[in-house]
């Protein structure tokens, strides 16, 4: 691997939660389409920077095609810039460039956009058993046999006895873009963490511990550093090397357990169109929501889902906790669990939620972690001389319960694209009463329930159509709730080219997801008030403000149309003013910049006993 640019800007200034908590309003989503005004190619912070006219911007400049890009270096060089790595998922070029040269930038006619190289940072005997994923191991013999994941988290602690498999360590490949390092480790501990949940097989803990999908191999990308900081160009890096190699290694899952602020809108945002590229190339995205679920007063928000989790084409996972049981009748939303919707498009998120709370996973002597989290440590069965595991909490850790879960249902059928992976993870999910779909997306994941969809799938002719009581059957596509219909393989939602929550394909068909529950109509984007209606937020009483416009007509609308005022009336919550800024409570204000509370640090202690254990990727 190529050696690391330097780049002169130090990445111990984005701990803050405010730093990368992000801004919303109420704004339409931006096109793709090249601006006439080069101004408007700076993003929303990268024009405030060019203002200020004195000091260095890190950002990410996007070429306009492929071609272009051979043009963006000696561009960033004549401006008095320093070029960084090459970003090809996008036609894009890392740099630190003058704050005074960024505007000239912006007219170079070879340059699409320039945005903010944002900060990221990294976001189980009961988890297995009440997701379902016991039995499908035990039942069925499903493991991950076969399926690759792509880790892009903190690196990974290779040797540990629970990544062993029948041929050896079970890393097919790491990559490390913060060090260059050639053998894998991991010095903050996250991404040893996420890699039990997904595929660790419980050797130390005589199986009682194992991850989701014991048998997957794993490919690891370190992007974060050893106090788990990051930035979004070495995120975008990976993507584009899990792509490259994504043949080659059998990669089918990609699992972001990092979060970034969302500035600007998923279409022109580098990570978030660096994810989609990967979704059209096949890979499943699943990405922490993030853990802005409440403010320091304890109120709940709505609003904090981070990149790239704003993004439609993504799987975007919410926390839940299972109170350490495996009964499911028991399992809450985690407070601290961010809620949609997204930030400037105003997108239904989350898509799913899955526990993430006092998740039970690995953890490596040699990290971060280890040393200032070792109140969590736990012992194994297996005499070690160190603790091998330690307990975390966060949407860092419902994401790669997630991952595991599709690795159990691509290895069941390996012909699923994303959409159909989202799909059917939605309509099986267990939906929740006490909770909105802003708070729970689709429901909480039921992996048993995935995987025998997706057999089905697989053989709908050899099969009878599965179906359970306390499936959700619906989806939420695009702002839509829909529902009263079934999912089946044939339908022309699936395919690469059609972007999650579009009313028609590329082709300009009708999207259809499947038939209707008696088999004799279709059931897709034209629907009407018995089949679909707009995703609400709060308990469903009459006051509740409803984004969206109402279902029907001969092309079901699925954008949302920002209210212009309402209250939401959840008992611990305040008044909501929705228009060019919005209001959480007394102590969150939504335009321009965001405050989380008066000084919230991210990482501070939640109160709600159900996450002491709190951690934030």
């Amino acid at each position: 691997m190529a050696s690391r640019t330097t780049l002169p800007v130090a990445l111990a200034a984005v701990l803050s939660f405010g730093a990368i908590a992000p801004s919303a309003g109420a704004v339409a989503p931006s096109t793709t389409t090249q601006p006439s005004d080069p101004g408007v190619k700076l993003g929303p912070i990268v024009r405030a920077q060019a203002a200020e006219g004195t000091g260095l911007s890190r950002v990410i400049i996007r070429a306009v095609d492929r071609a272009s890009l051979d043009d963006v270096g000696p561009a960033i060089a004549r401006a008095g810039g320093v070029a960084g790595r090459k970003l090809g998922i996008i036609n894009a070029r890392a740099a630190v460039v003058p704050k005074a040269a960024l505007v000239g930038l912006s007219h170079n006619p070879h340059i699409a956009q320039i945005s903010l190289d944002r900060p990221v940072r990294g976001t189980m005997e009961a988890t297995a058993a009440t997701i379902g994923a016991l039995a499908v191991r035990q039942d069925l013999g499903y493991d991950g046999a076969g399926v690759g994941i792509a880790l892009i988290d903190s690196g990974i602690a290779s040797w540990h006895e629970d990544l062993s498999g029948e041929n050896g360590l079970r890393v097919s490949e790491f990559v490390d873009f913060v060090n260059g390092m050639q053998t894998p480790y991991d010095d903050y501990g996250h991404g040893t963490h996420v890699a039990g949940i997904v595929a660790g097989n419980g050797y130390d803990s005589d199986g009682a511990r194992a991850g989701i999908a014991p048998a997957a191999q794993l490919m690891v990308l370190k992007v974060l550093d050893a106090s788990g900081n990051g930035q979004i160009s070495d995120v975008i890096a990976a993507l584009d090397r899990v792509v490259e190699r994504k043949d080659a290694l059998n990669i089918r899952v990609v699992n972001l357990s990092v979060a970034a602020g969302v500035y600007e809108s998923y279409d022109t945002d580098p990570l978030t169109l660096a994810a989609k590229r990967a979704v059209d190339a096949g890979l499943v995205v699943v990405t922490a929501a993030g853990n802005a679920g409440r403010n320091s007063d304890g109120l709940f928000l709505y609003g904090g889902v981070t990149a790239p989790g704003n993004a439609p084409w993504v799987l975007t996972v919410g926390a839940s906790s299972h109170q350490g049981t495996s009964d499911v009748a028991d399992d809450t939303v985690a407070a601290f669990s961010s809620r949609g919707p997204a930030a400037i498009a105003n997108n239904a998120k989350p898509d799913i939620v899955a526990p993430g709370v006092g998740i039970e996973s690995l953890i490596t002597p040699e990290s971060a972690l280890y040393t200032t989290r070792s109140a969590f440590l736990l012992p194994g069965t297996v005499p070690t001389d160190y603790m091998p595991y330690m307990s975390l909490s966060g949407t860092s850790m419902a994401a790669p319960v997630v991952s595991g879960t599709i690795a159990l249902m691509l290895q069941a059928n390996p012909s699923l694209t994303p959409n159909a992976v989202k799909a059917i993870l939605q309509y099986t999910a267990r939906v929740s009463a006490g909770y909105d779909r802003l708070t729970q997306g689709a429901g909480f994941v039921n992996a048993a329930g995935a995987v025998e969809l997706a057999r089905y799938f697989a053989a709908p002719a050899d099969l009878p159509y599965p179906s359970s009581p306390d499936w959700s059957g619906q989806l939420i596509w695009g702002n839509q709730l829909v529902g009263l219909g079934r999912l089946t393989p044939g339908a022309n939602a699936w395919p690469l080219d059609v972007t999650w929550g579009a009313i028609r394909t590329a082709t300009g068909e009708q999207v259809q997801w499947g038939v209707s529950l008696d088999g004799t109509q279709p059931w897709g984007t034209r629907c009407d008030d018995a089949l679909c209606s707009s995703v609400q937020w709060g308990f469903g009483l009459p006051e509740n403000v409803v984004w969206g416009l109402t279902c029907g007509g001969a092309d079901c609308p699925l954008e949302w149309t920002a209210a212009t005022s309402g209250a939401v009336t959840e008992t611990n919550a305040a008044s909501v003013v929705w228009g060019s800024s919005v209001v959480w409570g007394s102590s969150v204000v939504w335009g321009s910049s965001v405050v989380w509370g008066s000084s919230v640090v991210w990482g501070s202690a939640c109160s709600d006993p159900s996450c002491d254990v709190i951690w934030n990727p």
